[in-house]
């Protein structure tokens, strides 16, 4: 389960989401659900989550929970914070 939080749709957020959709089809495809927050609409959400910065992914299950901020392109450094190892 991931969640991405972002703060209104702008340039960075839709990057941030484009790139982690594409991660999680080609490498959890049908194994992964991700839910998108914008912190504008749901702040006490991202208050709980304790989120400092947007575009932030939290990786909930499995734990131990995982945070990667930013755009999500660099796949090498976010593949094996999902657990996922590239075959």
């Amino acid at each position: 389960m991931l969640r991405l939080y972002i703060a209104g749709m702008n340039a960075r957020a839709r990057r941030a989401i484009e790139n982690i959709t594409r991660t999680c089809e080609e490498q959890l495809k049908n194994r992964y659900i991700l839910e998108i927050i914008d912190i504008r609409e749901n702040p006490v959400l991202a208050k709980g989550e304790q989120v400092v910065a947007v575009p932030a992914l939290i990786r909930k299950v499995p734990l131990p929970r995982r945070t990667f901020i930013g755009d999500l392109a660099d796949t090498e450094r976010i593949l094996p914070g999902l657990d996922v190892r590239r075959e």
